[in-house]
């Protein structure tokens, strides 16, 4: 992984040099062994954990399929892993993202859904704004009769640190169109997220 970053950008140059002043800052000496090429594996990280910068995950929406006999009721995509990072402390938060839809004459990828998610959390963020983007995401593109994201995480920050709650889990939703007025739609929802975790 470190061969796909040109160490000698000068951005990449002055991006490891910070590294070396927080290890520094924290009582390290970045010159020792263990530490001689932990600023070069920390900017390769980087480039993975938020790698969402270098996209649009609305794209991902853009292909869709109408030739589904004219399926109408609940598509949904559970458990699907979530790794983000919290802007405030930038350090992680994982959990479970449940990601449902009620087609309007077109569906997309499955995979597609899992891809939405990857995008919006490969970037600092908080997970009420995830819960929107994603949500948003979906009904701009696919515009469905109703959208359904349901995150459930842990933040390392209230795990690992601060008030030292890592049994803590937090569970963000944001619900539209027939999940939010219809209360069948929003029970058949839960039932069917419920379902897959036995």
């Amino acid at each position: 992984m470190l061969r796909d970053i040109d160490l000698t950008d000068p951005k990449n140059v002055e991006a490891m040099k910070h590294v070396r002043g927080l290890l520094t800052y924290m009582g390290e000496n970045p010159e020792r062994e263990g530490l001689l090429e932990t600023p070069a594996r920390v900017l390769s990280a980087m480039h993975e954990h938020f790698k969402g910068y270098q996209e649009d995950p609305k794209e991902h929406l853009l292909k869709t399929f109408e030739e589904v006999e004219g399926y109408d009721e609940v598509v949904l995509v559970s458990d699907i892993d979530l790794h983000s990072h919290c802007e405030h402390h930038l350090v992680p938060f994982v959990g479970k993202a449940h990601v449902a839809y009620i087609p309007d004459g077109r569906v997309v990828g499955l995979s597609k859904l899992a891809r939405v998610v990857d995008g919006y959390s490969k970037r600092l963020q908080v997970q009420e704004k995830l819960t929107m983007q994603i949500a948003q995401a979906i009904e701009e593109i696919l515009q469905p009769s109703g959208v359904a994201v349901i995150i459930q995480c842990q933040h390392f920050c209230m795990c690992h640190r601060g008030v030292h709650k890592p049994n803590a889990w937090t569970t963000t939703s944001k619900l539209t169109g027939a999940f939010l007025n219809n209360p069948s739609s929003r029970s058949e929802l839960f039932q069917l997220i419920d379902m897959n975790k036995r």
